[in-house]
């Protein structure tokens, strides 16, 4: 238990290590090669250092939530509470629905806190809602079509047209995933994905924490978007 007779939070990025050490006993060295500097470039972009800053205002967002196919109002969500806003990238991705179920075991926890949470990904309402399903996930999926939401927070990306192949060849179709459309027929707009990446937002909407990494396989803590919550 902590100091304040709350369960302790085990650590989010030892189950997401042991991904990477099964995957490096099981993949081929050039595909791995290939991931470490697609990794780096994307690093090298620069994106880490956009993300909305602390303090900043939030952009409010209107999407459809997979299990209701209501909208939801982010307006209207922190009217009720603080709001942990998630964004991942899709549920071909180990490491998101890894952290997607952290969440769903944490999810009373962050209740506790009168908070909110809200995961969101580019993928279309029915990938969201599969991902619901086979997880049983508690909280709402939000689909953000081009990743703009994403955008507005900093943290989108366009998957480099030398990098499409690698997704091909591991039978990751992200343009289908996100737009229900095959390869010969995916627009720019398809392609886009954020860095995974937590932002905890004040009832007024500022950013009171955030965190997020260009590299896959590195998420938050959920430990550190808990203790951000009992700050505010």
């Amino acid at each position: 238990m902590t100091n304040a007779g709350r369960p302790s939070v085990p650590s989010l990025q030892d189950e997401l290590d042991r991904i990477s050490q099964n995957t490096r006993a099981l993949v081929q060295p050039e595909r791995l090669a290939f991931s470490e500097r697609a990794t780096a470039e994307l690093f090298a972009t620069g994106i880490e250092g956009r993300m909305l800053a602390l303090g900043a205002k939030a952009p409010s967002f209107e999407l459809v939530d997979a299990l209701t196919d209501k909208i939801v109002r982010s307006e209207d969500v922190l009217a009720l509470g603080p709001m942990v806003v998630k964004f991942f990238r899709g549920r071909w991705c180990p490491y998101c629905t890894t952290e997607l179920e952290s969440w769903r075991d944490l999810f009373p926890e962050l209740r506790r806190r009168g908070a909110f949470l809200m995961a969101l990904s580019p993928q279309l309402r029915r990938q969201n809602d599969f991902t619901i399903q086979q997880h049983k996930l508690p909280f709402p999926l939000l689909s953000d079509p081009g990743a703009r939401v994403a955008e507005q927070f900093g943290i989108a990306y366009t998957v480099p047209e030398q990098h499409r192949s690698y997704y091909r060849g591991i039978l990751v179709n992200i343009p289908f995933v996100n737009s229900g459309v095959m390869y010969d027929r995916a627009t720019e707009e398809s392609w886009r994905l954020p860095i995974p990446a937590v932002f905890v937002l004040r009832q007024d909407g500022t950013v009171a924490w955030r965190q997020g990494f260009a590299d896959f396989r590195v998420r938050p803590e959920p430990a550190e978007v808990l203790a951000a919550l009992d700050a505010i």
